[in-house]
């Protein structure tokens, strides 16, 4: 199945000359679902992990999913205020200011090993930002991984210093 044939484009979204890669018409269709998470899965299952860590918020949709499959717990990773207990943060920027995230500070130990995934990677600075809230706690992040990769917008090059991989490229 190509699973590429289940993403809608929408041009100048969310402003003109940005093409939005949108999965909600791959999230709707069954079979395109079930082979995006088995092939999502399949992709870590070298990796010994401990945690499952999810960015706010589509990274919820596939987190859960793949801690199951590598044996892990799941961890989200949200903006700020939406947790209730004790947190840590970390700032990063964006194309016009900056943004925060949030993890729970007892939500990863020292020395587990962790997985961060989110739908999309474009510039990194989220995923980036959320590789240093799992160091800031003690954990070391063995992978980095994303349903979708734009890869004209060089994500990855934040990101050269983990083991980063991509189900789908455009």
């Amino acid at each position: 199945m190509e699973l590429k044939d289940h993403i809608r484009e929408v041009p100048d979204f969310p402003k003109p000359g940005i093409n939005f890669y949108d999965i909600t018409t791959l999230l709707k269709h069954p079979q395109a679902l079930s082979t995006c998470l088995d092939r999502f899965a399949a992709l870590f299952e070298d990796l010994a992990v401990d945690k499952v860590v999810g960015i706010e918020s589509r990274g919820f949709l596939f987190g859960p999913h793949l801690a199951c499959n590598l044996d892990a717990g799941f961890v989200p990773v949200r903006k700020p205020g939406k947790l209730p207990a004790d947190t840590r943060h970390a700032t990063y920027d964006l194309e016009y200011g900056t943004d925060q995230l949030e993890i729970h500070r007892d939500a990863i130990a020292p020395g587990e090993r962790v997985l961060i995934v989110d739908d999309v990677i474009a510039t990194g600075g989220t995923a980036e930002a959320t590789c240093q809230l799992v160091a800031s706690g003690g954990g070391t992040v063995v992978g980095v991984g994303f349903v979708i990769e734009l890869t004209f917008l060089s994500g990855r090059d934040r990101l050269s210093a983990y083991d980063t991989r991509a189900l789908i490229t455009y």
